[in-house]
């Protein structure tokens, strides 16, 4: 199995979600983009979107590179080639497909609870949120998560968009602590080292949840969800 991650900072990991694949035999390779390009699709078994810190509606001139990967998602759906979405990548993942992404009415960092319609599929949590917007999935979309914010979770077809991240553990965290996030969660009452501290406590379930939620995005992408 092929998987392409696609990456817009040169911080970031796919982290447990790259480890769960990986555990199941798969070959990950890491795009950076905008800044390398989008690759072929040829061959790619799946593709997983990481996040970013840019919005999905920015229309500024330095910005034109989303609607580019907004283009290559539907690409990837016209190819049969399933995508699980990550924060900004579940965010493109609606809006590539008739969904809607806006400022969300406060920012979501922390650790938090959903509510599942399957916690088989998509477990209650805790899941690692750190965003400014929120999405509205496509009308053809099922919500499988949600909290009072925003959905956390929902499936397309072959394709899966969650809001939380699944894939950090204390190491990358920090780094995007130290590439600015350290500032804006300060800036919205949260205690960083406190919320550093518990992301290493919660590494080895992070990694179990990571692992279930790509079980279930392998199961849509063999029988999607009507």
């Amino acid at each position: 199995m092929r998987v392409t991650v696609i990456s817009h900072h040169g911080e970031d990991s796919a982290g447990f979600i790259g480890a769960a694949f990986e555990a199941r035999g798969a070959e990950l390779s890491v795009t950076l983009f905008p800044k390398e390009g989008l690759p072929a699709l040829d061959g790619v078994d799946h593709v997983v979107v990481l996040g970013a810190v840019w919005a999905v509606y920015d229309e500024s001139p330095d910005r034109a590179w989303v609607a580019d990967e907004l283009a290559w998602l539907r690409q990837a759906d016209e190819a049969g080639v399933p995508v699980l979405g990550i924060c900004f990548g579940g965010q493109a993942l609606a809006a590539a497909f008739g969904g809607r992404v806006e400022p969300a009415p406060r920012k979501e960092i922390g650790w938090s609870m959903v509510e599942s319609a399957d916690p088989s599929m998509v477990p209650a949590g805790p899941w690692l949120e750190f965003h400014n917007d929120r999405f509205f999935p496509p009308s053809e979309g099922r919500v499988l998560a949600r909290n009072d914010l925003c959905v956390q979770a929902f499936t397309l077809r072959n394709h899966l968009g969650v809001q939380f991240h699944p894939e950090p553990d204390g190491d990358l965290l920090a780094k995007w602590l130290d590439m600015g996030g350290r500032s804006e969660a300060e800036q919205e009452g949260v205690d960083t080292e406190r919320f550093l501290a518990e992301t290493y406590a919660q590494e080895p379930f992070a990694r179990q949840r990571a692992d279930t939620l790509v079980a279930t995005a392998l199961r849509i992408a063999a029988n999607p969800i009507p």
